[in-house]
């Protein structure tokens, strides 16, 4: 089994002192660094812009997981690449030709993701998921931090780790949504690679030890 990777979410740091947090994830146990990007329509929320994120990118040192919340992504996907992104996901309820997605960013040498809203069933990415390297099961709804965690989502990591396993896929699970020292073991246990935590980590009075204590949980045996 491969160790699971905790990739804080932004999201939930504190944008006065951006570039302090974002030292602060370098130097921790985490894998990612998570960039929420919401545009205030597919989503009821507006968050970091491009500049912001150009300023992450020259002083992050870990891989740039950004997460598209956005109506037409194709339009950003060569920007995002030369922002320095080493994953881009985008929502499957966004994208009427997710294929020609897909393929358009894994053109530019990264890493292709999508992601499902928790209404969305896992049985839908049964024709691509031999073709993305990462699903990201929201396990609130998107658009805010702090939410609390969707129970449901267990079953349909369990659902997704069968549909990978059947169509010998490579595919990564994240989970984004509520995820804390509580449900991390066995989020992890049921099969998700990836953990997204904004709120527990950022909100914590050290987060630097929040994120210590996530990656122990994910990773015991």
């Amino acid at each position: 089994m491969s160790k699971v990777i905790i990739a804080p979410s932004l999201l939930a740091a504190d944008f006065g002192n951006l570039q302090r947090d974002v030292e602060m994830v370098d130097k921790s146990d985490a894998g990612w660094h998570h960039i929420d990007v919401m545009d205030g329509v597919f989503v009821p929320n507006i968050s970091f812009g491009m500049p912001v994120i150009k300023s992450i990118a020259s002083t992050s040192v870990k891989p740039l997981d950004i997460h598209l919340m956005i109506v037409e992504p194709d339009r950003y996907i060569k920007e995002f690449v030369d922002l320095g992104a080493a994953v881009l996901t985008v929502h499957y309820e966004t994208c009427p030709h997710l294929h020609r997605t897909i393929q358009r960013i894994k053109h530019e040498g990264i890493k292709a993701g999508v992601a499902i809203n928790p209404h969305t069933p896992v049985s839908f990415l049964e024709d691509i998921i031999t073709e993305v390297d990462l699903v990201c099961i929201m396990s609130v709804n998107p658009g805010y931090g702090g939410q609390k965690f969707i129970e449901n989502t267990y079953n349909k990591v369990r659902a997704l780790k069968e549909l990978i396993i059947k169509k010998k896929a490579t595919a990564l699970i994240e989970i984004d949504g509520g995820v804390n020292a509580e449900n991390a073991k066995h989020l992890a246990k049921t099969g998700a690679d990836v953990l997204v935590a904004g709120s527990f980590v950022f909100n914590a009075s050290n987060p630097h030890s929040v994120i210590s204590n996530l990656n122990t949980i994910a990773n015991s045996k």
